[in-house]
C-alpha cells in the first residue's frame, strides 16, 4: 500500500492529463517501503512547488548531475536523468520543460562548422572565377559530375555559349574547364550535404521530443532558409550568363554584387544561428547539470545581468556584432565589383585621405532623369565608393572592438563581467587584428587568392567570436533554470 501511494504522489504529469516518454525525477531504491517513506515524502514536498508550475508544460527529459557519493536517492536521480534513451525500470516523469541534450547542440555546432566551410569554398570559387563554369541549376542530376569524355565535352559545349568564356576564356582547353568546373561542383556538392546533415537530424530530434521548446520553430526556419540559400545561388549564377553583358562596352561577366551580399548574407545569419543556438545548447544543459553560469562560481547571472554596467556592455556587445556583419556585408559588394583592384594603397586612396567627392558620386552611375538615385546607385554601384565605404567600415569596427577591449579591462567593468566574456571579448580583439593585417595585404598585394579567402573567413571568425560573447552575456533558457532548481530542491530535500 505505501509503495502504491507513493507512485501516485510522484506522478503530477499524469493527474493532469501530461504524458512523456522520457525519463525524469525518479526515486529508486533497494531499501524497503517502510524504512524509505519518511525521505520519499521530504522529496515529495520539495519538489511540489516545482512540479505544480509546470502542469501545462513540455514534459522533461533527466535529472541533473549528482555526486556519487552524495545518498541513493540522488545517484539515482543522476542516473535517471542521464539514461540514453531508455526509461529505467519502475520510474515514473515528472512536469518539466524539454531541455535540449548535449548531442543537439554537438549537431548545431557541426552543421555551423560545415556553413563556415562552405562560405570559405564559396569564396575560394569567386577568386578563381570558377562560378558560372556549370550552366544549369539540378539540384538532384547535377549531384554528379561529369563521367566520361562525351559529358565532359557536352558540359564544355554549354559553357562556350556563356557570355565568360566569349569575353575572357575563349582559349582554354577542356582540361582547364575542369578546373574550374570542379571547383563549382564542390561549392554546390558541400550545400547539399549542408542541407542533409541539418534536415535529417532535426526530423530525427524533433520525432523523439528533444529539442527545447523555442527550438523547433526555430530551427524549422534555419531549414527553410537553407533551400532558399539553394535557390538564392542559382539565382546569382544567373546573373552572369546573361547575355545582355555582350551589349555593354568594355562590361566584365560577373554576378550582380546584389544578389553575391544576399547570397553571402544569408550564409552568415544561418552559421550564427547555428552556431549560437548550439553554443546555447551546450551551456543549457551543463547549467541545468549543476555547471557555473558562464565560468561564473562565485556570483549568479541574476546579479551579473542585473547591472547597469553589465547591461550596458551588452548593448554594445550587440551593436557590435551587428557592426562585423555590416562590415562583412560590405565586402561581398567589393567582391562583386572587385572594388578591391583599385587604390591598391593605404591609408591614402590616391595621395588623398578619400577620392574626389566628382569620383565617389559620379553622375555616371545615375540613371534616372533627374538623378535622385545617384547616392544609392553609387554606393552600391561605384568601385570607388564600395572600397571607400568598405575601408570606413572595416576600420571603425576595428577600433569598435579596441575600445570594447578597453572596457572590459577597465577596473570598474572587468570584475563583473563572468569569466566567458572576457575571453571571448579577448578573442574578438585578437581577431580583429589579424583581421586587419589580412584585409591591408589583400589589399596591397592587388587580391592573392590564398590571402583574399584568408580575410573572407577571417571575417566569419571575427563574427564567431562576438556571437559566444553574446551567448556568454546571456541568460540560461527558461528550461535549463527549471532543471536546476530541480536539482537544487532534489538535494536539499535528500537525507
Amino acid at each position: 500500500m505505501q509503495t502504491k501511494i507513493f507512485r501516485a504522489v510522484l506522478r503530477p504529469g499524469f493527474r493532469h492529463g501530461l504524458h512523456t516518454t522520457q525519463p525524469s525525477f525518479t526515486v529508486c531504491s533497494t531499501r524497503s517501503t517502510s524504512t524509505f517513506s519518511s525521505s520519499v515524502l521530504r522529496s515529495r514536498l520539495a519538489l511540489e512547488s516545482v512540479n505544480s508550475t509546470f502542469h501545462t508544460s513540455s514534459l522533461s527529459r533527466r535529472c541533473p548531475v549528482i555526486d556519487n557519493k552524495r545518498p541513493a536517492v540522488l545517484r539515482s536521480l543522476n542516473s535517471c536523468f542521464f539514461s540514453a534513451n531508455s526509461v529505467p525500470a519502475g520510474t515514473d516523469a515528472s512536469a518539466l520543460p524539454v531541455l535540449a541534450t548535449p548531442a543537439v547542440g554537438r549537431w548545431l555546432l557541426f552543421s555551423s562548422a560545415l556553413v563556415f566551410a562552405v562560405i570559405v569554398v564559396g569564396g575560394v570559387t569567386r577568386l578563381t572565377e570558377s562560378g558560372l563554369s556549370i550552366t544549369e541549376w539540378r539540384p538532384i542530376t547535377g549531384i554528379l559530375p561529369p563521367l566520361n569524355a562525351e559529358q565532359w565535352n557536352a558540359e564544355f559545349e554549354k559553357y562556350k555559349a556563356t557570355p565568360e568564356f566569349k569575353l575572357m576564356n575563349h582559349s582554354i582547353s577542356v582540361d582547364e574547364f575542369k578546373s574550374i568546373f570542379y571547383m563549382e561542383w564542390g561549392h554546390r556538392i558541400l550545400g547539399r550535404l549542408i542541407g542533409v546533415t541539418f534536415v535529417a537530424p532535426l526530423a530525427y530530434f524533433a520525432f523523439r521530443k528533444k529539442l527545447a521548446a523555442s527550438m523547433p520553430a526555430k530551427l524549422t526556419s534555419m531549414a527553410l532558409l537553407l533551400g532558399f540559400q539553394g535557390f538564392l545561388g542559382w539565382y546569382m549564377v544567373k546573373s552572369g550568363l546573361e547575355d545582355s553583358i555582350m551589349e555593354t562596352p568594355g562590361a566584365v561577366p560577373r554576378v550582380s554584387q546584389y544578389r553575391l551580399a544576399a547570397h553571402l548574407g544569408t550564409a552568415v545569419v544561418l552559421y550564427a544561428g547555428m552556431l549560437g543556438t548550439g553554443l546555447a545548447a551546450v551551456k543549457d544543459w551543463k547549467y541545468a547539470s549543476g555547471g557555473p553560469w558562464s565560468g561564473s562560481k562565485t556570483v549568479t547571472w541574476e546579479e551579473v545581468l542585473s547591472n547597469p554596467v553589465v547591461k550596458r556592455f551588452t548593448r554594445q556587445s550587440r551593436a557590435l556584432t551587428a557592426l562585423v556583419f555590416l562590415t562583412a556585408l560590405s565586402g561581398a559588394f567589393v567582391a562583386g565589383l572587385d572594388a578591391g583592384l583599385l587604390y591598391n594603397e593605404f591609408p591614402l586612396m590616391g595621395g588623398r585621405i578619400m577620392p574626389p567627392i566628382m569620383e565617389l558620386f559620379s553622375p555616371a552611375y545615375a540613371r534616372s532623369a533627374d538623378r535622385s538615385d545617384i547616392w544609392w546607385r553609387n554606393i552600391f554601384e561605384n568601385p570607388t565608393t564600395v572600397q571607400f565605404d568598405h575601408r570606413v567600415l572595416a576600420m571603425t569596427t576595428y577600433l569598435s572592438t579596441c575600445l570594447l577591449f578597453v572596457q572590459s579591462r577597465r577596473s570598474s567593468v572587468r570584475p563583473l563581467l563572468p569569466p566567458l566574456a572576457r575571453v571571448s571579448v579577448t578573442a574578438a580583439f585578437a581577431m580583429a587584428n589579424v583581421q586587419v593585417l589580412l584585409g591591408l595585404a589583400t589589399l596591397l598585394y592587388l587580391v592573392p587568392v590564398p590571402v583574399a579567402a584568408a580575410h573572407q573567413a577571417g571575417s566569419v571568425a571575427l563574427l564567431s567570436t562576438m556571437v559566444h560573447l553574446l551567448v556568454a552575456l546571456r541568460r540560461p533558457g527558461v528550461a535549463a533554470q527549471l532543471w536546476r532548481k530541480a536539482r537544487v530542491q532534489a538535494t536539499k530535500a535528500a537525507p
